[in-house]
């Protein structure tokens, strides 16, 4: 399971031009599930994204959790992070989870991560063609990857 979380000021989710969901301070997570996920790869991603200290203090240092500075979630699934572009210049998704099984991953990742945040989360629409609209801040990107914690 990967996920790009961007730190943000500002997100939302547009379907043909409406807003499904927004939220305003928070993370942005574009969650891509692979077709060897568990529930391991739940837990240790839900855990590891409400612990993660990226929000400014009030000297100017990342320091403060989602929860410290009273922020959201705002996440959407994202097949593509699982392409792979070593082999012409067509990627292939064979590592992507099947749609029926990613759908159930992301369903259950949702559910934890609202168990777990003490903060609202919010969400795309699963396998729907999705505008994201986002102000990332600071800019503050980071990459996780449940099957290589180093990252």
């Amino acid at each position: 399971m990967r996920v790009v979380a961007q730190r943000v000021s500002e997100a939302s989710v547009l379907i043909k031009g409406r807003v499904v969901s927004q939220i305003e301070i928070g993370l942005l997570i574009l969650l891509g599930i692979e077709a060897s996920d568990t529930l391991d790869d739940i837990d240790y991603l839900v855990k590891k994204l409400n612990q993660l200290r990226i929000f400014s203090d009030s000297d100017g240092k990342m320091n403060c959790s989602i929860q410290e500075v009273e922020g959201c979630f705002l996440v959407v699934s994202q097949f593509t992070l699982h392409a792979s572009t070593n082999k012409g210049n067509r990627p292939s998704f064979i590592r992507a989870s099947a749609p029926e099984k990613a759908e159930e991953l992301y369903i259950l990742f949702m559910k934890e991560l609202e168990e777990f945040a003490e903060v609202p989360v919010q969400r795309g629409v699963f396998g729907a063609d999705m505008a994201v609209d986002m102000v990332n801040s600071g800019p503050v990107t980071l990459i996780l990857d449940s099957k290589d914690k180093s990252f």
